[in-house]
């Protein structure tokens, strides 16, 4: 499936549904080769931003807000070509925000206070500095705001 599409699918979807397409394709563009750990970890991110409001209101405004999340990055024709990822990426996404939607002091954080990540090996981004809170996999996490 194309991610034009899934972006076309979570502008019609109802407002829950939509969050959730929009996570999981977040999830599977940016950690599809993580263990679930370092998904969940990514995903959180993209429901703290959502919280914080900075970055827009909703789980997909967040994460197709310019240059933020590699949904706002990635070609529209991008193919999704892994169902069995775009699976895990779903379940992972419905999983996270199941967790947030406990109150605060419920919640199992992979990332506490984490609001960036970044592939270090790969990008080196002017907000990365200091020592990250946490590494999972090849990201590493970060609080910036």
């Amino acid at each position: 499936m194309k991610l034009a599409w899934l972006l076309w699918l979570a502008s019609v979807l109802p407002h829950d549904a939509a969050d959730q397409t929009c996570l999981a394709a977040t999830v599977y563009l940016e950690a599809r080769s993580e263990s679930t750990l370092g998904q969940k970890a990514v995903a959180e991110v993209a429901l703290r931003r959502r919280d914080n409001g900075r970055w827009g209101n909703t789980v997909c405004k967040v994460v197709t807000a310019p240059g933020q999340f590699a949904v706002s990055t990635t070609h529209k024709g991008y193919v999704l070509r892994n169902p069995d990822a775009w699976g895990k990426a779903w379940r992972v996404a419905g999983d996270v925000m199941h967790n947030w939607s406990l109150p605060h002091e419920q919640r199992e954080q992979v990332v506490p206070d984490a609001d960036h990540f970044a592939i270090a090996e790969q990008v080196s981004p002017s907000w990365m500095i200091g020592e990250p809170l946490r590494k999972i996999g090849a990201h590493s996490f970060y609080r910036v705001n």
